[in-house]
């Protein structure tokens, strides 16, 4: 599959989340529910790495593996912050102003990454910015 399949793919099941999410926390706290989802999620990706001809090891000390970990702990505040987020707010304003990393990561990948910002991407950025404060309002 290409990665806009997959893209289409990760879309349709993270819209699920946060919804689950909210359901959950309503009885169960944010701490459990981040802890089972998130084994669930390491669970696979063990799979995932025992299937593939990958090797952990070699890439824990190479040389891009700083950006690897700088990704988990990044990749940790903003999950447990969204998870907090949903156990006290409502969905249909948590769940939008989170959407918002779409537009800063796509920023960030022009600004730093040196991704080409045509007018085209630019337009759709300024219009997902547009779109979230619409719906989150």
């Amino acid at each position: 599959m290409s990665y806009l399949w997959w893209t289409f793919l990760s879309v349709l099941a993270y819209a699920l989340v946060a919804p689950l999410v909210s359901l959950a926390t309503e009885e169960i706290p944010s701490e459990v529910v981040i802890v089972t989802t998130n084994s669930m999620l390491v669970v696979v990706a063990v799979v995932l790495l025992v299937f593939s001809d990958a090797s952990v090891s070699e890439y824990l000390t190479h040389d891009s593996a700083v950006y690897m970990y700088a990704a988990g702990v990044v990749l940790t505040i903003g999950i447990v912050s969204y998870y907090r987020a949903l156990e006290l707010g409502p969905v249909s304003i948590v769940a939008p102003l989170f959407g918002t990393f779409f537009v800063l990561s796509a920023i960030i990948g022009v600004a730093f990454l040196g991704e080409v910002l045509t007018l085209r991407k630019g337009l759709g950025i300024v219009l997902a910015g547009v779109a979230i404060w619409l719906v989150s309002g």
